[in-house]
């Protein structure tokens, strides 16, 4: 049976409220089949769908019932105002994680020099690139597929940015930084069980966990970090929800001069660590 654009639209609205799914979604999804933007989506709502594009995009729309997050069907998620591909393989960007990096940005000047540590999809450390070109961008990540991902964005958004492989600060010992960011696995094994099906079972968990209290990364870079820091140097670190007070104290062991901010996201939760290096 054909159907319009709005009446496919209206399907899958109704489905997916029935499945308490979130009802975007939708919409996400009939723009890629179309490979519209919404307002061209908008303008075309009373054209006929192609059969076979209608009944893929029908799929999908099932699909979502397992589980899988429509970031993985449509290939990209927008971060900063930007499309990245995302995979399995990478952590999808967050809203909360534009957060981190219009922090660094509001207190960058001139040519830095920045490290991403554990970088995913390459989003902080491509955006920090293409929002501040003069200064030299480095990534590093354990995962070898999430650096093929990262580079295809690097490649695709016209970043030059240096991607290096290996665990924390290996790749780039005997090297300081003006700027080291890491918005690293912090969430507790612990509450595994409890988390949404779509990030539980089709996000990597190198990326989401890290030993029973979410702390263990922030402890191994707060031992490593003033190897690769010098006076003025800043490192910007995301957290999770409760972690902020927890994440100054490990670093203010290792910078007793520092200063250091826990700033709240705009839904008033620890989200970010400022450390300024004296």
């Amino acid at each position: 049976m054909k159907k319009t654009v709005y009446e496919a639209l209206n399907w899958a609205s109704s489905f997916l409220r029935d499945h308490q799914l979130e009802e975007p979604a939708g919409e996400w999804l009939l723009r890629h089949h179309l490979q519209k933007d919404r307002a061209s989506l908008l303008a075309g709502f009373h054209d006929f769908m192609d059969e076979s594009t209608l009944k893929a995009f029908e799929e999908d729309v099932k699909t979502l019932t397992t589980g899988v997050p429509v970031q993985h069907l449509i290939g990209t998620e927008s971060f900063y105002g930007r499309l990245f591909n995302v995979s399995k393989d990478v952590l999808i960007p967050r809203p909360e994680t534009e957060e981190l990096v219009l922090a660094i940005l509001q207190r960058i000047n001139g040519a830095k020099r920045i490290v991403d540590i554990g970088t995913g999809s390459g989003a902080i450390a491509i955006t920090l690139k293409l929002e501040s070109p003069e200064s030299l961008v480095t990534a590093i990540d354990l995962s070898e597929d999430a650096l093929a991902v990262a580079q295809k964005n690097a490649k695709t958004l016209k970043a030059d940015v240096l991607f290096k492989h290996g665990n924390l600060f290996e790749p780039v010992r005997g090297k300081t930084f003006d700027v080291i960011v890491s918005n690293p696995p912090y969430i507790p094994e612990t509450d595994r069980a409890s988390l949404a099906e779509q990030v539980r079972e089709y996000e990597p968990a190198l990326a989401l966990f890290a030993g029973d209290d979410g702390l263990a990364i922030y402890r191994r870079l707060a031992k490593d970090a003033p190897l690769y820091t010098h006076s003025g140097s800043m490192i910007a670190l995301e957290v999770g929800a409760g972690q902020g007070e927890s994440v100054k104290t490990l670093f203010q062991e290792q910078f007793p001069t520092a200063v250091i901010d826990v700033i709240e996201d705009i839904n008033k939760k620890d989200r970010i660590v400022l450390i300024s290096v004296t």
